[in-house]
């Protein structure tokens, strides 16, 4: 019997390649091309699953294009390259890969804050250069962390595993804001007190975004927001591009509106807002917060199972949107 037919359109782990070909004919990527969206569409054809990443976007048209899709499974817990209703709409399964990537997600988050607040990257780059003569007694003096009070713009689990690392690791005052406030064990848990986000942003001395990205999270901090906070406070984006106006960002910076910045996802990325690569007080990362080997391997393992999943069982692991079961 022919086996379904599935496309890989990004570059994986040789050894999750293998396990879907035990199952499906497959069609991998492996040289990772971005493909642009004709091109996605055109590879689509005759697909009844796909394993993609951030950078693939699923949209009305492509769907229109590839009336036999079954499934579309993210490698990644961020989906804001699916449109959900479209593919609801046309009885496409969507699915992410939540859960797997927390912890690490978290550990760089708080590693992204500690960078900024000491100025690493800002002291590594004039040590580099042979600007480093003599010890002086405010040589890149930073921000404390311990002790200091950290604001969380998006408490879901990332943002709780923050939390905790501040709260318990050191000694912080969490506060957060949230489209929903937690439990009271949660809260707890986390030792985090809910404020709102003008109360955040006026009194953390760190602030910390981790909310997912939508159309009503776009430019959630800008120019605005920024105006609003302490001069000596940092700003720290591991959420998605978009959630931040960069543009806004920059002069913020630039202007020592605010002490510093740690940015690791960017609008339009993979390229990066120019003014944001001259300011010297921002530590800037390729999008890499869940990048460990065995993190990123239980993502791209647990996209590959949602697509055995839905088409030979009609059940995704992690689905994101309710649509008729259709095993292959």
């Amino acid at each position: 019997m022919t086996q379904p037919s599935i496309l890989v359109a990004r570059a994986i782990f040789p050894e999750v390649l293998q396990s879907l070909a035990q199952v499906f004919e497959v069609q991998s990527n492996q040289a990772d091309e971005v493909w642009s969206a004709a091109e996605l569409t055109r590879r689509m054809q005759g697909k009844v699953g796909a394993l993609t990443t951030g950078s693939e976007r699923i949209d009305a048209a492509l769907l229109q294009a590839n009336p036999q899709l079954r499934i579309v499974a993210n490698m990644a817990v961020g989906y804001n390259n699916f449109d959900v209703p479209a593919m609801t709409a046309a009885g496409v399964q969507a699915s992410n890969t939540p859960d797997v990537l927390t912890e690490t997600t978290a550990d760089f988050g708080f590693a992204l804050l500690m960078a900024t607040a000491r100025r690493v990257s800002e002291s590594e780059h004039y040590l580099r250069a042979g600007l480093w003569q003599k010890w002086s007694y405010d040589m890149f003096a930073g921000a404390e962390v311990h002790g200091a009070t950290l604001g969380i713009i998006g408490m879901g689990r990332i943002g709780q595993g923050i939390a905790r690392r501040g709260a318990h690791g050191f000694g912080m005052n969490v506060i957060y804001h949230n489209r929903s406030r937690l439990s009271a064990e949660l809260e707890a848990d986390c030792k985090a007190r809910y404020v709102s986000k003008q109360e955040l942003l006026q009194s953390a001395d760190h602030v910390v975004l981790v909310l997912p990205y939508s159309a009503q999270a776009h430019h959630t901090i800008g120019a605005a927001e920024l105006a609003q906070m302490k001069p000596t406070a940092t700003l720290v984006n591991i959420a998605r591009g978009g959630i931040v106006d960069d543009a806004a960002l920059a002069k913020a910076l630039a202007a020592r509106q605010i002490a510093a910045a740690g940015i690791d996802v960017f609008e339009g990325e993979p390229s990066v807002h120019p003014d944001l690569l001259k300011v010297p007080n921002v530590v800037l990362t390729p999008h890499i917060a869940s990048s460990t080997v065995k993190t990123r391997m239980a993502m791209a393992q647990l996209a590959a199972d949602n697509l055995v999943a839905y088409l030979t069982r009609g059940q995704a692991l992690t689905p994101l949107n309710t649509v008729p079961g259709h095993a292959a």
